[in-house]
């Protein structure tokens, strides 16, 4: 009677390759694994390509064979299986990321966190738009090759006041179609899977001790189709890679120069790596030799490429640089060559580059009538066995907002791993900055960011956490989405270019005085709010108006206003330095009385011929004037009086000016001793020649008047077109 597989307290580990399939069962004792039994079968068939199941029904008919071998020999029911998905299968997607900031920011163990998430995330998105959006995955690990800090490269960002950071990311996804492949071929053979691991897992597990991880170090597992790469460093495995190049592309090489079929080159490589002369037959029938020497010839130019390829492909893993050691597993690495070509491009010593094999099995106890070779061949198929007993499950469920969510335990699972192979949104766990405003000032684009809103507010098991919290199977998560702040706003007072502030002259003292501003061409004040898209200017002037509103000078119809001393509007700009003024119309008629002497002064003046006016003759004509004069007095002109026959010069009358005001502006007329309507025509800019309506209206005092008629010191005078 058999004995059940929980009874004897085994395990039963299947290595499903490309080429074979390879069961084991064992079990451990005192930290040594004792393997009872050990069968290997190869496909019937290519149910399997490059790691992943194609044929389900033949993949699971191979497994149902080795068990049933397995369960005659030992007397086991098997009924659980610990499986691992090939390295091979591995996606692996290079992304970089870039963030700014709006200010120096000091950068935390969580902006690192947070910038790495977007990281992988973006990373997910390449992944999806490479041709798998209709394929789920499980995001197994992630390796940073830089930091930036400010465009510089930087070893770690943390406790930095930085502007902008950036990173270059490795991250490697799991498709889950591979992982359902694999599960439903060992159930169609009656077994149910206790343990998933990979294969680059599974063969670190024995070729490289716990201890040795804290070092920087690669693993290459040459397989049949490709070869796998990890690579280790302080204590755990950093990435995951793969090249489409191993073991049958030396075996097609070797078939083309033997002519020979795919299985007996494979057969030629086999022997040629222990057997000095190797005999075989080639497909016309004819026996041939080739030894060693000659076969290691051959192949050098494949073994020389497949060592270019895989040390560039661990250079890239590690961040550019290479590792302390390289240790080799799997068939197509024991082909000669191959190890010291690695450790040349990799400028390290040739026993550093190491194939793993009996030696790292000190550990594993074999039967005594054991007939599998204890090499590299059977590292991968003992790991998977060893890794049932160092994870319960690499796959674990947690419940997260209420839904059963799938996740890769890779030992380190956090909630923001569980948040995003649950599709929650990387911006829903840290907090949203409000929307940009942005407008333009003076043509320049500007742009105001919006304020953070809250973090998520998260709940593991009830209580509080965060997204380093590190989570396990059936762990109860639950996320409120963090919130979004408010939008950026910003007033025209808080632009750097408005505060600035300029001085100008007014009225005899020197005033500090604020930009002008317009928005899409309409003037605004300091506490306007800008809006999207606004198109801001601010000048490097005021207005006349501005000036004296920000004064408090309150301006009135009649009030005068010079700039530069010379008379302006409201409109007028002012710009740094210049003289503005804002006069009265009584404080005009003082000032231009100033510029004249009084009466008394102006007689004495007369009387003593020593009058001279600005824009007056002489009171008295010259000597050599009277000479140009005609004799007949009533043809000399008027100019400062005439001399009659017989007479000396007369009194010329005196001119004086008058103050009047026409259409609201204050006017002196000068040049006679009276003055008429008329004569404001000479003074203001109104052309009668160009009719601009039904008649000219024309008002002194604000009565009907004609052109003769004479005007008194401030007539208030109108003059328009009546339309």
């Amino acid at each position: 009677m058999r004995r059940t597989q929980r009874e004897e307290n085994v395990v039963f580990g299947l290595d499903i390759g490309t080429r074979s399939v390879v069961g084991t069962v064992g079990y451990m004792m005192e930290d040594k694994f004792y393997v009872v039994a050990q069968k290997v079968r190869a496909h019937e068939t290519r149910a399997m390509l490059d790691g992943q199941i194609h044929d389900i029904g033949k993949v699971a008919s191979t497994i149902r064979a080795i068990k049933q071998e397995l369960e005659q020999e030992t007397g086991i029911d098997l009924t659980d299986v610990c499986i691992a998905a090939a390295g091979r299968v591995l996606r692996t997607v290079q992304t970089s990321y870039e963030e700014e900031y709006d200010e120096e920011k000091n950068i935390t163990e969580e902006d690192i966190y947070n910038i790495e998430s977007k990281a992988v995330e973006k990373a997910y998105g390449e992944f999806l738009t490479s041709g798998k959006a209709d394929v789920k995955f499980f995001l197994v690990g992630y390796t940073v090759k830089h930091y930036y800090m400010n465009g510089y490269k930087i070893a770690n960002l943390e406790g930095h006041t930085v502007e902008k950071v950036a990173l270059d990311l490795i991250a490697t996804f799991l498709p889950q179609d591979v992982v359902d492949g694999l599960y439903r071929a060992c159930e169609r053979a009656g077994l149910t899977v206790a343990n998933l691991t990979l294969e680059p897992i599974a063969a670190i597990r024995v070729a490289i001790p716990e201890n040795y991880r804290m070092l920087n170090l690669a693993l290459i597992d040459v397989g049949a189709g490709t070869s796998d790469i990890c690579v280790t460093d302080e204590g755990t495995i950093i990435a995951y890679g793969m090249i489409p190049e191993a073991g049958d592309h030396l075996t097609e090489t070797i078939a083309q120069k033997c002519l020979v079929d795919f299985n007996t080159a494979d057969q030629i490589k086999i022997d040629a790596s222990r057997m000095k002369t190797v005999t075989y037959y080639d497909i016309m029938g004819l026996e041939k030799k080739i030894s060693d020497k000659e076969v290691q010839e051959l192949l050098r130019p494949q073994v020389e490429a497949m060592a270019d390829h895989v040390t560039e492909m661990i250079k890239e893993l590690n961040g550019g640089n290479g590792v302390q050691a390289v240790f080799v597993v799997g068939g197509g690495g024991r082909i000669p060559g191959y190890t010291d070509a690695i450790a040349k491009r990799l400028e390290i010593a040739d026993e550093r580059v190491a194939l793993r094999g009996e030696e790292v099995m000190k550990n594993i106890v074999f039967p005594q009538d054991d007939e599998i070779e204890h090499d590299s061949l059977i590292v991968t198929p003992i790991g998977i066995c060893l890794s049932y007993y160092a994870e319960s499950n690499n796959f674990v469920f947690v419940s997260f907002n209420g839904t059963q969510t799938k996740i890769y335990d890779n030992g380190r699972l956090a909630i923001v791993d569980a948040a995003m192979q649950a599709a929650f949104p990387n911006e829903d766990l840290f907090p949203k900055r409000g929307k940009e405003l942005s407008f333009t000032v003076n043509g320049e684009r500007r742009t105001v960011r919006g304020t953070p809103g809250e973090a998520a507010v998260i709940r593991l098991n009830g209580k509080p956490a965060d997204i380093h919290s590190r989570i396990h199977g059936n762990d109860i998560i639950e996320v409120e989405p963090s919130t979004t702040g408010d939008p950026g706003k910003a007033q025209i007072s808080s632009l750097a270019e408005y505060v600035s502030q300029f001085n100008v002259n007014v009225n005899g003292k020197n005033v500090a005085v604020s930009r002008f501003a317009t928005v899409g061409g309409e003037p605004q004040t300091a506490y306007y709010e800008i809006k999207p898209g606004d198109d801001v200017k601010v000048l490097d002037y005021d207005t006349a108006q501005q000036i004296a509103q920000l004064l408090d000078i309150e301006l009135t119809q009649d009030t005068v206003i010079y700039v530069n001393n010379e008379k302006a509007t409201p409109d007028t700009p002012v710009y740094e330095n210049f003289k503005v003024e804002f006069k009265s119309p009584e404080e005009v008629l003082m000032e231009s009385y100033e510029d004249f002497p009084d009466a008394e002064e102006v007689q004495q003046q007369i009387d003593e011929g020593t009058y001279r006016g600005d824009t007056y003759a002489s009171l008295y004509a010259d000597e050599e004037e009277e000479e140009d004069y005609e004799e007949e007095p009533e043809e000399r002109p008027a100019r400062g009086g005439y001399r009659g026959p017989g007479e000396g010069f007369a009194k010329k009358e005196v001119s004086r000016p008058l103050h009047v005001t026409v259409n609201n502006q204050p006017i002196i007329l000068t040049g006679k001793a009276e003055y008429v309507f008329v004569d404001i025509f000479d003074y203001i800019d109104f052309d009668l020649s160009r009719p601009q309506g039904k008649a000219v209206v024309t008002l002194v005092n604000g009565q009907s008047t004609d052109y003769m008629q004479k005007l008194n010191a401030n007539d208030k005078i109108e003059v328009y077109w009546q339309k």
